[in-house]
C-alpha cells in the first residue's frame, strides 16, 4: 500500500502524528533525515503515545539513502506541495505510491522538487500559505486510501 515519506522533518509533534496514522491506518513512513529533532524526543513521543510501537517506519540518513532503499524503489514518488496546480483530489493513486512531504520550515529543495513523479497540491482559499504537514498528509493519504479501497467501510 502507499508509504509516507517525509523529509527532514523539524516537528517532533508532526512526526509523532504521523507515525500514530500509520500505526493505525497500516501505512508505513520513511523518516528522511537529517530530521530537526532525535527520535527519542519527548514531544515525538507523546504524539505518537502507546502506538509508536506499532508503527512501521524506516530511517534515512539522507536523500540519496532514500532514494537507494528497497522502499523508494517500489513506486512513484508524489510530492505534496503548494508549486502544483493538480488539486490531490484529481490525481489517480496508484497501490505504491510514496507520498512526500517536505520539512514544514522549508519544503524541499529543487532538486528533490524535480525528482517528484508528479506533483500534488490541496486546494485552499486564497492568501493561505500551507496547512499542517500531519493534517496534509492526514488528508492526502486518506484520499489515496479511498480511491485504492483501503479503509474498511
Amino acid at each position: 500500500m502507499i508509504r509516507i515519506a517525509l523529509y527532514q522533518p523539524d516537528i517532533p509533534q508532526n512526526t509523532g502524528t504521523l507515525l500514530r496514522l500509520g500505526a493505525c491506518l497500516d501505512i508505513s513512513l520513511d523518516i528522511i533525515g537529517p530530521a530537526g529533532f532525535t527520535l527519542s524526543d519527548k514531544a515525538l513521543r507523546r504524539a505518537g503515545m502507546d502506538y509508536l510501537d506499532q508503527a512501521n517506519m524506516s530511517l534515512h540518513v539522507s536523500w540519496d539513502a532514500f532514494r537507494r532503499s528497497s522502499a523508494a524503489g517500489a513506486g512513484r514518488i508524489v510530492l505534496l506541495t503548494t508549486r502544483s496546480d493538480l488539486p490531490y483530489t484529481d490525481f489517480r493513486f496508484q497501490k505504491d505510491d510514496i507520498l512526500l512531504l517536505g520539512r514544514e520550515s522549508a519544503g524541499v529543495p529543487d532538486s528533490v522538487h524535480d525528482s517528484a513523479a508528479a506533483r500534488i497540491v490541496i486546494p485552499m482559499r486564497a492568501g493561505a500559505r500551507s496547512l499542517n504537514m500531519a493534517l496534509a498528509a492526514a488528508m492526502v493519504a486518506g484520499e489515496a486510501l479511498r480511491q485504492l479501497a483501503g479503509l474498511d467501510a
